[in-house]
């Protein structure tokens, strides 16, 4: 109910539509109720033959009553419409706010295919809170209390009735609904994440399944998976319809109870006959606004559930929030660092990544990181991105990094990873992501200092670079690290792909560039690190050496073991 609440306060953002939506409504459900009450009374009339202006008054009132409830209509339809697109508009907005601010973290959590399920299905089911949930109940109320008020000077018991048709249809047979609805609604929701989710890993293996000779099983997964969901939307559309007939058939016979009430009423004389057929035309159009509370409690039920899945994720959101007042400017000086007592396991994993890291790297220095596979070098790096949270002590800067938004530690870093993103266009526009002020010759000379000079700034770049090779990716990962402003050098394997010449170039390059910058190399060859201030040793996720080249080649330690091993490959 809380995340309900938090819809309708980003509903309520266009409180001019919703109040005109709900006021067209009425007008146009007090209009139906008017013109059938006076169709009812032109009839009885008519058969005792009145004079000819009695009759052409009452066409005049019902020619101005269907006026007035079919431009009532469109008006309640163009406002209630508005209202909702505009409300679904804010909330992916706010939603896709939320979620930047988490980044990468989400996917610790959440598989591609269920996040792209809540964004886009379940903001998509919320389009039902306000056309079928929110304000559909608050017009019926207000047409059935009306209506009663008016009723009440022909028939106190045919009253009685209308309120005993508004308690069936309006909340008992609703609610029950409710209860019989909300299995068979969770699973649809659940089958529909998981179809998300299949189709989601078919589209991003398929290269892998198709080189393995897994695309069958996998499409038997994916068909059955859809066959799930087709079938759990099949039960729900077959008990929505059981539901509105049952709904139906309950006003049909609170029809047929006002027409046997109002007859015994006439022929005790305690209603007029004339105005018979005027209540029976009534009790028809009345609980036409009862039949969408049929349907009240799915869609309730499903914009509820809609409403707690998408803001589960916000909630992780609203924790990362930090209060203006503890920001610091740090971005702008070149950083230090400095790890106390840093601890780090992914979720459910078995083991810690990291274990009571200690490092410190001071201002300007240039800092290796090296270890085997799995020794937690990355995940270093992504701590310092501000991608994972962490218990010990982070500080840039003697800033604790807990202080810091996301956009102030990315602002001051210039990143390459093992896997960069490169979007469809051109090398310039991959290059000018972050900084617009370069020259077309500034460009085309940074490419040449990266070893990339046989490019055109106008080559074409297809959807996640798949038309460059894994060298060249990697250059151009580099080059537009060296366009983005920053002084702390953050580099995660950034020459794996390259050969030595070419990895000794772009190394010369970068040390160029960086001179006085801050830089942190994440790397499993050991070639090169000479000129390297501090080299950090891991292993198991535990800082196990620490010192220059040299002096931990003079220790003949961990490292000095990986060097010569290094160097027998190698010859």
């Amino acid at each position: 109910m809380r995340e309900l609440q938090s819809v309708m306060k980003t509903m309520f953002q266009q409180k001019r539509d919703v109040v005109l939506s709900i006021l067209f409504g009425f007008i146009a459900g007090i209009a139906a109720v008017g013109l059938f009450a006076a169709n009812g009374y032109l009839i009885s009339q008519a058969a005792l033959e009145p004079p000819l202006y009695v009759l052409i008054a009452m066409v005049a009132v019902v020619k101005i009553g269907s006026f007035i409830r079919a431009l009532s209509r469109y008006g309640e339809r163009y406002y209630s419409h508005r209202a909702t697109f505009t409300m679904l508009s804010d909330l992916r907005v706010h939603f896709y706010e939320k979620l930047e601010k988490l980044g990468p973290t989400l996917f610790q959590k959440y598989r591609s295919g269920d996040l792209l399920a809540r964004i886009v299905g379940d903001v998509e089911s919320l389009q039902n809170f306000f056309l079928r949930v929110f304000y559909p109940p608050i017009v019926m109320a207000l047409v059935f209390l009306s209506t009663i008020l008016f009723v009440s000077f022909y028939s106190f018991s045919i009253v009685l009735v209308f309120l005993l048709g508004l308690l069936l249809t309006g909340v008992l047979i609703p609610a029950w609904f409710a209860k019989k609805q909300r299995k068979v609604s969770s699973r649809v929701l659940e089958e529909r994440s998981v179809l998300s989710t299949e189709t989601a890993e078919w589209f991003y293996g398929f290269r892998e399944l198709t080189i393995h000779q897994k695309q069958r099983e996998k499409h038997h997964q994916l068909v059955a998976a859809s066959e799930r969901y087709i079938k759990e939307q099949e039960r729900e559309g077959l008990q929505s319809v059981s539901y509105q007939s049952i709904n139906s058939a309950v006003t049909l016979l609170i029809s047929w109870l006002v027409i046997v009430i109002g007859a015994l009423a006439v022929s005790n004389g305690q209603l007029d006959g004339i105005f018979l057929a005027m209540l029976i035309m009534i009790s028809f159009i009345l609980f036409e606004h009862a039949v969408p509370m049929a349907l009240f409690p799915i869609h309730y039920d499903e914009s509820e559930r809609a409403a707690s899945r998408l803001y589960s994720v916000n909630k992780e959101a609203d924790q990362e929030k930090i209060e203006e007042t503890k920001l610091t400017n740090v971005s702008k000086s070149v950083p230090s660092i400095e790890a106390n007592g840093i601890t780090f396991a992914f979720p459910e994993a078995i083991r810690n990544t990291l274990t009571d890291v200690q490092v410190k790297i001071p201002s300007g220095s240039k800092t290796a990181i090296v270890g085997p596979s799995g020794s937690g070098k990355s995940t270093l790096l992504k701590l310092l991105l501000k991608q994972y949270e962490s218990t010990g002590d982070l500080f840039v800067n003697g800033v604790s990094i807990n202080e810091l938004h996301q956009e102030q530690v990315w602002e001051m870093t210039k990143v390459v990873l093992q896997e960069n993103h490169f979007f469809y266009g051109t090398i310039k526009d991959n290059l000018l992501l972050t900084n617009d002020q370069y020259t077309d010759e500034d460009l085309i000379q940074l490419l040449e200092r990266v070893q990339l000079s046989h490019f055109s700034l106008e080559d074409q770049v297809l959807e996640r670079g798949q038309n460059l090779s894994g060298g060249e990716k990697q250059r151009l990962a580099m080059a537009r690290a060296i366009a983005k402003k920053g002084h702390l050098w953050l580099l995660d394997e950034p020459t794996s792909s390259l050969d030595a010449w070419t990895e000794q170039r772009l190394y010369e390059a970068l040390f160029k560039e960086a001179k006085d910058d801050t830089v942190i190399l994440v790397s499993h060859r050991l070639a090169g690190l000479e000129n390297m201030d501090q080299i950090i040793v891991m292993e198991n996720g535990k800082v196990i050496e620490t010192g220059s080249f040299e002096q931990l080649m003079n220790n003949e330690g961990y490292f000095y073991h990986l060097k010569q091993i290094e160097k027998s490959v190698v010859a």
